[in-house]
């Protein structure tokens, strides 16, 4: 692999996706990335596995082949794999009454919400504001799913959806603690029953044994000029919510103390908190893998025909459409994934399910290829979706296939 002015470039690609290395070198010779890491599977069998850059950049620490990077929201959608597992093993459906499994949830109005509704954004439980968010640790599961139960819905359940920003893991959570017969965390399930069997190191909650000299520093955008051009890229009405505080944009991604904020998840307090709307870290191998044995159905998963199917059921949409009213754009939810809309085409058809992440991770698996892929960088761009080191990658993985 090349040397680079800004670290090295490690990895292999299998013959036929040589473009994916281009456009991976080209991130950061032409796209300022810092330190990043692309992984690819097909028939649970690696086809691109690089990384490159620094893990640090102020202490020039290289990244290497099992640096842990922070991937933020792209976290819901393992906590949605492991929910799809514990239905897989007939511990739920997905039609049924969230308050079923979790009595305490069937407070102000909301006894009648499916679980395939919350896991559609559509609960109307995404304002975090209200609730006693002090510390760290009261974005915990064990705490916030609590809070939550008590909550009112924000709007008339099933007419809208709206990004769960910070709530959907703790519902997520709360409701695997619920279902599965030994009363496993969703932090302790994953390990047990998708990353150990997989041998795939991937944490919701960072184990205390794990080195700080494995896990990557993540930059924000710091330059004013950046975030200038960074804000305006994003949609009028959600530029406008963030400028009025009783807003729903405000009241679902606004943190008054501010524990979300970026630089915090450089920190053990927020790394070893069960959160799965956001905290997990991991190897991106390890992501690709993960994605990559659901897309396959690998048999140490043992995926029942129906867990497939609606994995790879194109997303309904609430009664008013598509149009999200945190994110003011239009999003297709489906069972804790996002799913190919309109802007945001991924894999080869509507069957593809997965999540990206604050700044530009983006994990997925593809059934139609047997495909799990997974980026994530330490430098974040500005918003989730699309950000164009991702996409570049992304656009050449499928050139190659």
């Amino acid at each position: 692999m090349p040397a680079l002015a800004d670290g090295l470039i490690h990895g292999f690609v299998a013959p036929g996706f040589e473009l994916v290395q281009e456009e991976f070198i080209n991130n950061f010779t032409k796209r300022g990335e810092v330190g990043a890491a692309i992984s690819v599977f097909i028939d649970n069998e690696v086809v691109v596995d690089l990384w490159g850059g620094y893990r640090n950049r102020r202490t020039r620490d290289i990244w290497e082949k099992d640096t842990l990077v922070q991937v933020f929201s792209s976290t819901k959608g393992f906590a949605a794999l492991a929910l799809a597992l514990a239905h897989s093993k007939g511990y739920f459906s997905y039609d049924e009454k969230v308050s079923t499994y979790w009595p305490e949830f069937a407070q102000n109005g909301k006894e009648s919400i499916t679980i395939r509704q919350m896991l559609a954004h559509q609960a109307g439980l995404s304002p975090l504001h209200a609730h006693p968010i002090q510390t760290f640790d009261d974005l915990d599961t064990a705490r916030l799913a609590t809070f939550l139960a008590a909550s009112p819905p924000a709007w008339e359940v099933g007419k809208i959806h709206g990004y769960h920003a910070w709530t959907i893991g703790a519902l997520m959570g709360e409701l695997l603690k619920r279902v599965d017969p030994q009363r496993r965390t969703l932090q302790t399930f994953f390990q047990e029953e998708i990353a150990e069997p997989l041998q795939a190191e991937f944490y919701i909650g960072l184990p205390a044994k794990v080195s700080d000299n494995r896990i990557t520093t993540i930059e924000g955008i710091n330059h004013p000029l950046q975030l200038l051009k960074g804000i305006t890229r994003l949609p009028r009405k959600m530029l406008l919510g963030f400028l009025t505080p009783n807003s729903l944009v405000a009241r679902s991604l606004v943190d008054p103390k501010r524990l979300v904020a970026n630089d915090h998840f450089n920190h053990r307090p927020m790394l070893s908190i069960e959160f799965p709307s956001g905290n997990g870290i991991g190897q991106v191998h390890a992501m690709a893998k993960i994605y990559g044995a659901f897309a396959s159905r690998a048999e140490k998963l043992d995926l029942l025909d129906c867990t497939m199917d609606e994995l790879r059921r194109p997303a309904a949409p609430p009664q008013d459409g598509y149009y999200d009213h945190v994110n003011c754009m239009n999003i297709a939810y489906s069972l804790g994934f996002w799913k190919p809309f309109f802007d945001l085409k991924f894999g080869q058809s509507e069957s593809a399910f997965g999540h990206p992440g604050a700044g530009g991770s983006f994990c997925f698996a593809d059934p139609d290829k047997k495909l799990g892929y997974a980026y994530a960088m330490n430098k974040h761009g500005f918003g989730m979706a699309n950000e164009p080191r991702e996409l570049a990658l992304r656009k050449a993985v499928y050139d190659c296939l």
